[in-house]
C-alpha cells in the first residue's frame, strides 16, 4: 500500500522532526509511506498522486474512531487498490475547491491543533491503524 503525507509547511522543531522520524522509521513494513512539505494549498494539491484517494485533514471534518480510520480508510483504500493522500493544510484549512476535490475531511475530535502535532498525530494513527488491521498487540482499542 502507497500513502503520502502532504503537508503545507515545515517541521521545524526538532522535538516534532524526532517525532515523525520515530513513525516514519515503524511504517515500512506496513505500507510505502512518504511525508511531502509543501508551501501552499494549491502545491499540495497538485503533489496529489494520480488516482490517489485524498483525505483532508481539518477541523471541520468527520471524527472517527481510530477502528473506523483502519477499516474504513486504511482497509478500503488496500481493498480497492488505491493509494492515498492525507493532506494537512496552512492555518486557515482548506478551501472549498480542496474540500470539493477530497473523497473524505476528518477531524481529531473538536479541538484545534498545531499543525505540525496533527502531522506526528496523523502518522501515528496510520501505524495504529495498519497494526490494527494485522492483529498486531500496539492497538488495543475499547474492546
Amino acid at each position: 500500500m502507497r500513502i503520502s503525507v502532504l503537508a503545507v509547511g515545515r517541521l521545524k522543531e526538532a522535538y516534532w522532526a524526532d517525532a515523525e522520524a520515530e513513525y516514519r522509521k515503524r511504517l515500512p513494513r506496513y505500507a510505502d509511506v512518504d511525508v511531502r512539505e509543501l508551501k501552499d494549498e494549491a502545491t499540495l494539491l497538485a503533489a496529489v498522486p494520480p488516482r490517489a484517494r485524498l483525505i483532508l485533514l481539518d477541523e471541520r471534518g468527520e471524527n472517527l474512531s481510530t477502528e473506523a480510520i483502519a477499516q474504513g480508510i486504511l482497509a478500503r483504500a488496500q481493498s480497492d487498490g488505491v493509494s492515498l493522500a492525507f493532506a494537512i493544510g496552512g492555518p486557515d484549512g482548506f478551501s472549498d475547491q480542496a474540500r470539493k476535490a477530497a473523497a473524505r475531511v476528518l477531524a481529531f475530535g473538536k479541538i484545534t491543533l498545531p499543525h505540525r502535532l496533527a502531522r506526528v498525530i496523523l502518522l501515528e494513527q496510520i501505524y495504529r491503524g495498519l497494526s490494527f488491521l494485522r492483529g498486531e498487540p500496539y492497538h488495543r482499542g475499547s474492546r
